[in-house]
């Protein structure tokens, strides 16, 4: 097919994973409004979280911008736009630790509804995936300072490039359906 194994391996996998995310974004939809008396999407900031998702979202620009550097042969600016877009991906995931902690506070626990368990499990697996793809991108960073990843390499980028963009892409979906959806509907 000409595609290289190894890519065609990485988008293979990234398929499987938007069925995992798609079943986890139906069930949420399903138990949306089943929140057993207990807090519902009225306790989300959307000005906050939209912050937070803008940073995760030009995380995948610094995320192209190291690999075009990988590509030229660069490495130490490939090793900054790494660090930036891994550096993003922290923030992000510090305003998701602060926004769970802040619905604890509110009473939305795991086990306070169904909606709460399905809005958890759903952010959560995302925010999983995020912390999956700060250590392969730290992984990249530390292999390229030692020799292993070296400038003609830049598949190893491109890869991490791809899980990092899926990453992106799927919160978009969660975010809209998630935060921004339910919003309209109570404005509408």
């Amino acid at each position: 097919m000409g595609v290289d194994h190894r890519k065609l391996g990485i988008w293979t996998f990234l398929g499987s994973e938007f069925l995992f995310f798609g079943a986890f974004v139906a069930a949420y939809l399903l138990y949306l409004t089943t929140t057993a008396g207990g807090p519902g999407v009225e306790i989300f900031d959307i000005p906050f979280t939209s912050i937070s998702s803008f940073v995760l979202l030009m995380s995948s620009l610094t995320m192209v911008l190291a690999h075009h550097a990988h590509t030229q042969g660069d490495l130490r600016r490939m090793r900054m736009w790494i660090l930036a877009t891994a550096g993003q991906g922290m923030v992000f995931l510090g305003g998701q630790v602060f926004e769970f902690n802040v619905f604890v506070r509110e009473g939305l626990t795991l086990t306070t509804s169904p909606f709460a368990s399905s809005f958890y499990v759903l952010t959560g697996f995302h925010g999983a995936h995020v912390f999956i793809g700060i250590v392969l991108l730290l992984s990249l960073y530390t292999f390229s300072l030692t020799g292993k990843v070296k400038p003609g390499q830049h598949l190893k980028t491109e890869m991490i490039g791809l899980y990092w963009h899926f990453v992106d892409i799927v919160w978009v979906v969660i975010f809209t359906v998630v935060y921004l959806i339910p919003e309209i509907a109570v404005l509408g």
